[in-house]
């Protein structure tokens, strides 16, 4: 049998809340005396004769960068905040438009029209095919009739969009001197909001 791995542990220093409680608070009493702030002023007064003039002049050319980038940044800041509450206002004044598109109908409806109007348009092959309606002809002679089916599809439903998705016509088309697929959508208008 294989003995397990050991994962090591690792050893994280501790803090010692002893060693804080021990802490002299005192000590630090100097540092906020009248004295530490005479002595810092003392000390920022001399700087020019401590320090060569070399170091002024990086440290002045520092905070100058430093300024103008503050200054830039912030005329930035305004710009943004300027554009963003202009594009909130814009966004505001457009009204809501609803989306439109077109829905396929139901196999079930057009098998029902193809149904009805079978029997009017009898030198015709009529057939459903789901949202679509074929309509075929064996004989150019039946040009008058097979037109006539395309108009009654055209205006076969309420709200129907019929396009053209297959048409021939002449002798040139095989099997079907006149054949046509005509697809079948509705038009559906829904709310953008909901």
């Amino acid at each position: 049998m294989a003995d397990k791995p050991q994962i090591p542990k690792l050893n994280m220093p501790q803090f010692d809340f002893k060693k804080l409680q021990k802490f002299d608070w005192r000590s630090l009493k100097k540092y906020t005396s009248p004295q530490a702030s005479e002595d810092l002023n003392k000390f920022l007064e001399q700087m020019p004769a401590n320090a060569g003039q070399t170091l002024l002049i990086i440290a002045a050319v520092a905070w100058g960068v430093a300024g103008v980038l503050g200054l830039y940044v912030t005329v930035q800041i305004q710009d943004l905040t300027e554009m963003r509450a202009e594009l909130q206002e814009a966004e505001a004044l457009q009204p809501v438009v609803p989306r439109i598109s077109d829905v396929a109908i139901s196999s079930g409806e057009v098998s029902k029209f193809v149904e009805s109007v079978e029997n009017i348009y009898g030198g015709l092959d009529l057939r459903a095919s789901g949202s679509a309606v074929s309509l075929q002809a064996k004989s150019t002679g039946n040009f008058g009739q097979w037109r006539e089916a395309i108009g009654h599809v055209q205006n076969g439903g309420s709200g129907w969009r019929v396009n053209v998705d297959h048409l021939c016509v002449g002798r040139e088309c095989k099997p079907n001197p006149l054949s046509a697929t005509l697809k079948i959508n509705k038009v559906s208008v829904q709310n953008p909001n909901g």
